[in-house]
């Protein structure tokens, strides 16, 4: 009777939990799909304060009545403007000024010397309620109409900004969607059943409501800044991460149903035996996201909540809604592969890791010798990985109307035009810091900002460029604005390096206090703060990491061997992407965000195997020995653990339906990586190593004296 009495308690428990999980998701499932609705992609809302581009945009905001961002239309017809093309043209313009939210009046036309093409610059309001996207939009309408042979792109910031919101709104949709039926498509695999799938991809699509419904109202009450970008990783993070656990948690519940005649019982003694390394997995990757909160950029320091959150919400839903749903299906849920109550214990000589496990053991030395050596050799490809800004054209995978737009004016203006620098001094040093911007190796042209009607910011009219200005300049609070316009394009490397060269020049001039801004400042700055970023929060995630697994462990020594591997293993990957990168998909570099983004989630999704298998290694040590414990944890945790692996790999390889280089390039690397370090670390590195130290990995531990011990003894 008491048995029967506790196994009817544990599903009156299961089924009020279920029950709880219902009413939860009923609250949070409006929220799924609105993310974008909160979410900005604009890289100067990212900036660090420091910067001195942060400087340049605020005291940019003195010069206009509202703050814009120009969209640039270009006309082009190769065998020359025509009088109806300027008709055409000022007829868009009219009815373009009359748009809402566009700032008018426009600055004139601008045609090109080669006579081939006219620009026309279109402030757009920053603030405008319905998005910059929308006034794009209907930019892109009015100058598709009757185009007869002319060609027409919409570009500048406002284009970009607008075709970056186009790709980003596919995340909601799209993205939800693929990974969805990825990890529908491997469970069905791996568990070869046409029941058992349903309970993990509820409980993660429970989970993925519950993140983005906090998520959601942090960024809605401006808590924390969401980016299309962390929008993304969440998707496939809550997905791949709540898959891993369900996996994990459901391989214990089908051993304890072969020792409990009750599904609770068995539950409960899954629990006991796997929430602790699921707890541990999902604090270590909560605990190394956070870190992120040390980044001098905006954008790192959202992505580490937004993913945190993520993570947080995973781990509550997997240990109380999955075990409830399970307890409720009992053993039918493996149908039809239900486990039986025989007591039987896993076969170690048998089957696949049983035979790895074998190999392993039999030559544990030579193992972690070969595969260390292997991956040292993967990581010397980390000499062709090329660290860069990525420029505009080359963001996108496919063409886009901006990126087309900016390759028109390459062609027929500075390649800067329409998007200058901008500098700030003090009134009295303005033509001294204007004569030596002029002398700046690639600035084609230096002028003030002037009050006259039309010329304002990003206005470069042919009267303009090249001589003086008719109208004074414009001075407030004693500053004087500039604009440099530059011969390469704003997103290219030759701007770059003008950008640096201007800012010394003018930075050397007494009294000035010049500050030097723009769209490519604006890169400059944020790859200077990733590249700061990385250098700081890199060690303190290792930091961070050795600390819990040494409390999980309760040991010194095995931690910082694990930490040592899963370094090994982020060398060897990036190695292994740059050569990916390079001459298989032709990208022209990296990010400079990239370096510290993979290494987060690669350290702090690989470290999770290791935990998974090293957890379970430490418990079957104090029943067996450290070797025997060694044997038998890899084949109880090999299939799980390499399915889990598959499952993450496949759905961040999901972000590639973007066509978008930087996530595409972060998909692939956290792919490869989880692959190496579950096919490769933690199926023979980490076995091999530990097999060939034996007790002593345990160091300072008891476990580490009485274990060596027994081991003393079993020798003798």
């Amino acid at each position: 009777m008491s048995g029967r009495g506790a196994a009817g308690r544990g599903t009156l428990v299961a089924l009020l939990i279920a029950l709880a999980w219902l009413v939860i998701g009923g609250l949070a499932g409006p929220y799924t799909g609105k993310l974008s609705e909160v979410s900005t992609n604009d890289n100067a809302a990212f900036l660090p304060i420091e910067a001195e581009a942060t400087r340049a945009q605020d005291l940019s905001e003195l010069f206009v009545d509202q703050p814009t961002t120009p969209a640039l239309i270009v006309y082009e017809r190769t065998s020359g403007i025509t009088d109806a093309d300027q008709q055409r043209i000022a007829a868009h313009s009219a009815e373009i000024a009359e748009l809402p939210g566009v700032v008018g009046p426009l600055p004139p036309p601008i045609p090109s010397a080669d006579g081939q093409a006219v620009q026309l610059i279109v402030p757009v309001d920053d603030e405008r309620g319905e998005g910059i996207a929308t006034v794009v939009a209907e930019l892109r309408t009015i100058v598709d109409a009757g185009r007869d042979g002319l060609t027409v792109n919409v570009t500048g910031p406002a284009g970009l900004l607008a075709d970056l919101i186009d790709v980003f709104s596919a995340i909601d949709g799209t993205l939800l969607l693929v990974t969805l039926c990825v990890v529908l498509l491997i469970l069905l695999v791996v568990y070869r059943s046409p029941v058992l799938w349903i309970f993990p991809l509820l409980a993660a699509g429970m989970s993925f409501s519950l993140a983005t419904a906090i998520v959601y109202r942090l960024a809605e009450a401006d808590i924390l800044t969401l980016d299309g970008q962390a929008q993304g990783i969440l998707t496939v993070l809550v997905f791949g991460a709540g898959t891993d656990y369900a996996l994990l948690l459901i391989a214990r519940y089908r051993e304890e149903l072969h020792r409990h005649d009750k599904p609770a019982a068995a539950m409960l003694a899954a629990w006991r035996g796997a929430a602790p390394a699921i707890a541990a997995s999902a604090g270590t990757t909560i605990a190394s996201l956070l870190c992120l909160l040390l980044s001098s950029l905006s954008s790192n320091q959202a992505l580490g909540p937004v993913a945190a959150i993520g993570i947080g919400a995973t781990l509550l839903v997997m240990l109380t809604l999955l075990p409830a749903l399970l307890v409720l299906g009992g053993r039918r849920v493996f149908w039809p592969r239900e486990p039986r109550l025989d007591h039987a214990e896993p076969q170690t000589e048998h089957g696949i890791w049983g035979r790895v496990a074998g190999f392993v053991t039999r030559r544990s030395r030579p193992v972690w010798l070969v595969t260390a050596f292997a991956l040292a050799a993967l990581a010397l490809g980390l000499t062709q990985l090329n660290v860069t800004t990525l420029g505009e054209s080359d963001l996108f995978t496919e063409p886009t109307d901006s990126v087309a737009g900016q390759e028109t004016i390459a062609r027929h203006y500075p390649a800067g035009t329409g998007s200058p620098a901008v500098i700030f001094t003090r009134q009295e040093t303005a033509e001294q810091v204007a004569a030596v911007a002029q002398e700046t190796p690639g600035v084609v042209a230096v002028r003030p900002v002037t009050d006259r009607p039309g010329a304002g910011p990003g206005s470069d009219s042919e009267s303009d460029r090249g001589a003086e200005p008719t109208a004074p300049p414009k001075v407030v609070d004693g500053i004087v604005q500039l604009e440099a316009t530059l011969a390469d394009a704003p997103d290219s490397d030759g701007a770059e390096e003008t950008i640096r060269e201007l800012r010394v020049a003018v930075h050397a001039v007494p009294d000035a206090d010049a500050v030097v801004g723009g769209l490519t400042a604006i890169n400059i700055d944020t790859a200077d703060a990733a590249t700061r970023d990385r250098d700081v929060i890199i060690p303190v995630v290792l930091g961070v990491i050795a600390v819990i697994l040494a409390l999980l462990l309760r040991a010194l020594l095995a931690p910082l061997l694990l930490v040592a591997t899963v370094l090994l293993s982020y060398a060897a990957t990036l190695g292994l992407c740059a050569l990916i990168f390079n001459y298989l998909f032709d990208f022209p570099g990296v990010d400079a965000s990239f370096p510290l983004f993979a290494f987060v989630f690669l350290v702090a999704l690989g470290i999770d195997y290791n935990i998974f298998l090293m957890s379970r290694i430490r418990q079957e040590a104090v029943r067996r020995g450290t070797r025997s414990g060694v044997r038998y944890g890899l084949v109880v945790t090999g299939g799980v653990i390499t399915s889990a692996g598959i499952v993450l790999a496949a759905t961040f390889s999901a972000l590639a339906v973007l066509p978008l280089v930087v996530l595409i390039e972060l998909g692939v690397a956290v792919a490869v990586g989880v692959l190496i370090d579950t096919i490769v670390v933690r199926s023979l590195l980490v076995p091999a190593l530990a097999y060939d130290i034996g007790s002593k990995i345990w160091w300072p531990s008891r476990l580490a004296r009485t274990d060596g011990g027994r081991e003393a003894r079993d020798a003798g």
